[in-house]
């Protein structure tokens, strides 16, 4: 087991197995106030129990006994900025401990959105975000992805509100202010969720619907029409789907995610919903995570890769098997086209940091870095070099090994030599596989995926750079030949240009946040003002943080004061999570 360095938590001397949550959301304050039951497994010499939490009022802690409930000593350490609070509790390895607390307006897992910033406008609306070590600002728990638990919790809420959790909620919309759920599977923290508004359920298939608002339900259904038939693909490949249903919950615009892999429960941004079904791999990643990462989890934030590289893989395998070779080879080229743009201009030490050997740990502190794509990379070169025939059975053996267990890279790597690599001798050599595992960037062997169409958007595109001549039938492009054609531009263009591409192709005022998201960039970093009325509109009206953020990292560079001035007024509606990144970029 990893030394989880972003836990003050202690599951080598004891392990919560089961939580027990009692819950009372209050709108007016901004708390959620209850306590947590902890079910406790002592493996260990010591009676001390130690949770992490950040600004938790704690209330009372007491152990359970034969004849009741008895008070415990506990006391909360200094806060560190990033880890919170150690909650060090005195006991006599009591088998379930009980903590009383309330939350903080403040809580970085939570966001309280009043009734305006929702698409309803007249009920609030409570979601929370735990990833990455955001549980233990709502919940006092051992907040590492190293100890997992099933959980029930009893919620009271403002009965015109539904509350759900990522859990077994059902279906029933009906709503009576008295809520409980259960999670039978074993789970890690920041996989605890809670959302609570004026939300209605349409179903999509036997196994799957959708949760939202009620002016954006049909719509999301209609867009993630295919969620069935991707289970369905997915569990040909590697195996039955084991968390019940699968269903999604499509949250307000200042959600900071694409999507959150909540077991049973997926968050989505509504960021994804256009009409066209153009951005549904997120829909298709999340998914995957019931897979990779919710299935078989990361030990430690260390080895994110585990569960986004193998997500990435396995994503656009899905994506492939439902919308088409084609458009996964594109999905896979947009990616490693910013990865390789991203780190060209990085000296070996940079190198080293920010795309170090699998096998090492990394500096994940709360945002993916592009780790996860060289981990995907990997394993799309493994499934080259040995063929789908031989590496989906082994990846599919993988997932049932390490079904509902925390591990590491190296139970990875032992695993891959001993069920892989021993058994098929000699088809990659060790020099290939320490490129990978062991040093920095991407290795050179590595094929790049390449796209017929995104060729001909590439000589579009240096056409119109040399000559002006505007591409023909680029009007009919898909988002992502848009995002080609964007992506690989110079990220500062002339205001004649950008007027041209405007005038023909009406990038401004855009519905598609992604093609927003490059061409709003491009804009702030050319300082092209006639668009910035919706730039600043796109920047409040969305939380995204992969939409948001390199749109403010280019006015930082060009214009800090606009940047100011647009974030003073976004700020109310953004997530605690987007808030701290756009103050890092702003340096405020």
């Amino acid at each position: 087991m990893t030394l989880d360095r972003h836990s003050y938590a202690e599951p080598a001397l004891v392990r919560t197995t089961h939580l027990e949550l009692d819950l009372e959301l209050d709108f007016s304050e901004k708390v959620l106030a209850g306590s947590a039951t902890h079910s406790l497994a002592w493996t260990g010499a010591g009676d001390r129990l130690v949770l992490d939490t950040r600004d938790l009022t704690v209330l009372a802690v007491e152990g359970a006994t034969a004849d009741g409930w008895e008070p415990l000593e506990y006391s909360l350490a200094v806060p560190d900025p990033e880890l919170g609070s150690a909650l060090k509790i005195e006991t006599a390895r009591h088998e379930r401990v009980r903590v009383s607390y309330r939350t903080a307006p403040t809580a970085t897992g939570l966001q309280w959105l009043e009734p305006s910033m929702t698409a309803g406008g007249v009920m609030p609306f409570m979601f929370s975000q735990s990833q990455a070590i955001h549980a233990r600002s709502w919940v006092p728990v051992q907040d590492t992805p190293g100890v997992r638990f099933s959980y029930a919790a009893h919620v009271t809420a403002p009965p015109e509100l539904m509350v759900l959790m990522s859990a077994d909620n059902g279906t029933t919309s009906r709503r009576t202010g008295s809520y409980d759920v259960v999670m039978p599977e074993p789970i890690p923290s920041y996989l605890l969720a809670i959302a609570a508004g004026d939300l209605v359920f349409e179903p999509i298939g036997d196994r799957v619907g959708v949760w939202a608002e009620p002016e954006m339900a049909r719509r999301a259904a209609t867009e993630f029409a295919d969620t069935e038939e991707m289970m369905r693909v997915t569990e040909a490949l590697f195996g039955p789907y084991r968390w019940g249903r699968y269903d999604l919950l499509v949250l307000p615009p200042s959600f900071p995610y694409g999507g959150m892999e909540n077991p049973r429960m997926t968050f989505a941004t509504p960021t994804v919903v256009i009409g066209d079904k153009s951005l549904v791999s997120v829909v298709a990643h999340e998914l995957a995570h019931s897979w990779s990462g919710n299935l078989v989890t990361q030990d430690s934030w260390d080895d994110i890769w585990l569960n986004e590289g193998f997500t990435s893989y396995v994503e656009n395998r899905i994506v492939e098997a439902v919308y088409g070779t084609e458009f996964a080879v594109m999905e896979t080229a947009i990616k490693q086209h910013a990865t390789v743009v991203k780190l060209d201009p990085l000296t070996p030490a940079e190198l080293a940091v920010e795309l170090p050997g699998l096998n090492h740990r990394s500096e994940y502190h709360g945002t993916t870095s592009t780790g996860p794509l060289k981990g995907s990379w990997f394993l799309s070169w493994l499934e080259e070099r040995f063929s789908r025939e031989v590496f989906d059975p082994f990846l599919r053996g993988y997932f049932d090994r390490f079904a509902f267990r925390s591990i590491n890279s190296e139970d990875f790597v032992a695993h891959l030599e001993e069920h892989l690599l021993a058994q098929h001798p000699g088809v990659v050599t060790d020099a290939e596989l320490a490129a990978w595992l062991d040093e920095p960037g991407i290795p050179a062997f590595a094929r790049r995926a390449v796209s017929e169409r995104f060729q001909v958007v590439d000589q579009a595109r240096d056409t119109w750079l040399a000559t002006g001549e505007l591409p023909a039938g680029a009007i009919r492009w898909t988002t992502q030949e848009w995002l080609r054609f964007l992506d690989a531009a110079p990220d500062v263009l002339s205001a004649e240009q950008l007027h041209q591409l405007d005038r023909e192709f009406d990038l401004t005022g855009t519905a598609n946040g992604e093609i927003a998201r490059r061409w709003y960039q491009i804009v702030a970093a050319s300082s092209y003002e006639p668009s910035y009325a919706e730039l600043a509109s796109f920047l409040t009206r969305v939380g995204r943080m992969k939409l948001v953020l390199p749109v403010y990292r280019a006015l930082a560079g060009t214009d800090r004061a606009f940047a100011a001035e647009v974030f003073a007024k976004a700020r109310p509606g953004y997530h605690p999570i987007t808030t701290a990144a756009v103050q890092k970029i702003l340096g405020q």
